[in-house]
């Protein structure tokens, strides 16, 4: 087998195999010659072993799969989704001793057609794609004359109304109220969930902000939001959203002036002092957190982050906002993307089920 290793200009030995069937790829965070690989790292977001059947296909299969999640995929949550759904793939092959140049389309079909037995449907196409992805970049490697899962169609799916859960407004006001605005932590929430609700904004792109993010311009202050796809978004601050994060930001004693400070992260996690840390928050911490200020507030604990996007942006509707103007707060490619988040007419509906009167 080549030396996974070596591919990512490190020569040291490659750590043995734990499975019969993968290769495990030498972490390289922390390599022998640090003056010499500094800095040379596999994502994390990748597993720890390469598949058998790709190791099996020889030096360039091994290589191009590799540069396929490294260099092909710039965005670390599609790097990862992507990655569950190849590595899973393989699996599946390997368990029927499947080689990659012997895959044909009715593999990939049978694949697809018993996922959808255990998955749901954009599951199952978000897999197909990672597949196809991977098979064109490794035909455009040399590594297979076809692909074989270009003639593989996957299951139908179309959506007209999103599915994340929405909160009206009392309930909006209801689970803000509820946070306990005397300590540091609970205005520290307040304002990362009013950041999301009044600016649209994904959690994502409200974890990433920094200081500076928050900026003051003529009279106006400004969001500068880095949304997904390397976009980088300026929105307006509402005087609700401006209220919430003064109050944090003085609280935590963050000087915005202070050239240095500027470049902290905006929200942070807390020590056990219950003093900011200069860590970010993560994804996975807002997560947890809304889930308990749900719960705190007798609210389902179906919300999640996105919840608040979709919250303002019916709050913003059902005030009069229109759905083009609504597609460029939120940073929206298309109108029918921003009309998924449209629950306006929940109330409408219902209100015309109740006249069926027997």
């Amino acid at each position: 087998m080549y030396p996974i290793t070596s591919f990512m200009g490190y020569h040291g030995s490659m750590a043995p195999a734990t499975t019969a069937g993968s290769k495990r790829l030498q972490h390289l965070s922390q390599p022998e010659n640090s003056s010499r690989n500094s800095g040379l790292a596999l994502p994390p977001e990748l597993p720890a072993f390469l598949p058998a059947i790709i190791a099996a296909a020889g030096e360039n299969a091994s290589r191009r799969f590799l540069e396929f999640f490294t260099a092909n995929i710039r965005n670390p949550n599609t790097r990862a989704a992507y990655a569950r759904a190849v590595f899973a793939f393989c699996s599946w092959c390997e368990r029927r001793r499947l080689a990659l140049p012997h895959l044909q389309p009715i593999v990939i079909a049978a694949y697809i057609e018993q996922l959808g037995k255990t998955h749901s449907r954009p599951t199952v196409k978000q897999h197909l794609a990672a597949i196809r992805m991977l098979f064109d970049w490794l035909v455009i490697g040399h590594v297979l004359s076809v692909n074989p899962a270009s003639a593989v169609r996957g299951p139908k799916h179309v959506v007209k109304k999103g599915k994340t859960p929405v909160l009206t407004g009392a309930e909006a006001r209801q689970l803000l109220e509820s946070i306990d605005t005397t300590t540091l932590v609970g205005l520290r929430d307040r304002a990362l969930i009013g950041v999301m609700v009044y600016s649209f904004a994904r959690v994502g792109a409200v974890t990433g902000m920094n200081i500076e993010d928050y900026y003051q311009q003529g009279k106006r202050w400004w969001f500068r939001l880095h949304e997904k796809g390397g976009k980088e978004h300026q929105v307006p601050v509402h005087h609700t959203a401006e209220e919430m994060l003064d109050s944090y930001l003085r609280a935590a004693q963050l000087d915005a002036q202070d050239p240095d400070e500027r470049k902290m992260p905006l929200f942070r996690s807390m020590t056990r002092a219950k003093r900011l840390s200069d860590r970010r928050l993560n994804r996975r911490e807002v997560l947890a957190m809304v889930k308990r200020r749900a719960l705190k507030a007798a609210l389902p604990y179906s919300i999640c982050c996105h919840t608040f996007r979709a919250t303002g942006i019916t709050a913003y509707l059902e005030n009069g906002g229109t759905i083009e103007k609504a597609q460029q707060i939120a940073a929206h490619e298309s109108p029918r993307t921003t009309k998924l988040y449209d629950r306006t007419d929940d109330h409408l509906s219902l209100d015309e089920i109740e006249r069926i009167v027997l």
